[in-house]
């Protein structure tokens, strides 16, 4: 059975990572459960293994974490969902584009149940919506915005790190980094976009969605 847990309040992010790490291992050896673990961390960035230096605009306005997931810089506070992906890829086909593209296709699914129409595009990571209501691009192209975020590390066969999903949470704080190192496009979030959806209802759809995507998985676990 896949579990699910949800910590109310902000989580440290060092206590995070070694919690996944500690299950992830346990998972790997058949000691525990596959988990999916939804928190809230209070303002901090994170720079991934390609992070370049240039990309971290203000170094002091929040702490910066190294982390070894794949990606860039990301920001993480109150306000976005992060889901924390602790699956057995091994017994999911051991492939990784796939898995990859299976968690695209969940954030996608999850906002689709409020009326939103998710984009995955190629060169740029993450979970796009396009804005039509913007002026387009000097390029041409119609303006979007990021509201979701991927990055994942594998150990011995079992994800952990995951996903990022902006609910509501202070956009300015984006400011600070260059996110995923792609200038062109700005971010944008659930509530920004004009729709009074909490975090309880994005939990939700999350629950609701995973199983379809995910369909070699058993169901989540009850409440």
């Amino acid at each position: 059975m896949v579990e699910w847990t949800i910590t109310p309040g902000l989580t440290d992010y060092d206590h995070a990572v070694a919690e996944m790490e500690a299950r992830a291992a346990a998972i790997a050896d058949g000691r525990a459960d596959e988990l999916i673990w939804l928190v809230e961390h209070p303002p901090l960035y994170t720079a991934g293994t390609s992070a370049r230096a240039e990309d971290l605009r203000d170094p002091d306005r929040f702490p910066v974490h190294p982390t070894k997931r794949g990606g860039q810089y990301t920001y993480h506070g109150p306000g976005q969902r992060v889901a924390y992906v602790m699956l057995d890829v091994g017994r999911r086909g051991r492939d990784v584009r796939r898995f990859v593209q299976d968690l695209e296709a969940w954030v996608i699914a999850a906002l689709a149940e409020f009326g939103l129409t998710g984009h995955v595009r190629e060169g740029r990571v993450g979970v796009w919506i396009e804005r039509p209501d913007r002026p387009p691009l000097p390029s041409g192209e119609m303006a979007e915005d990021k509201i979701a975020a991927i990055g994942i590390r594998l150990r011995r066969w079992v994800s952990f790190h995951g996903i990022s999903i902006n609910v509501e949470p202070d956009l300015s704080h984006f400011d600070g980094i260059v996110p995923c190192g792609i200038t062109d496009y700005g971010v944008t979030s659930l509530v920004d976009l004009g729709l009074p959806v909490t975090m309880d209802d994005v939990d939700v759809a999350l629950r609701r969605s995973f199983a379809d995507v995910f369909a070699d998985a058993p169901a989540p676990a009850g409440d």
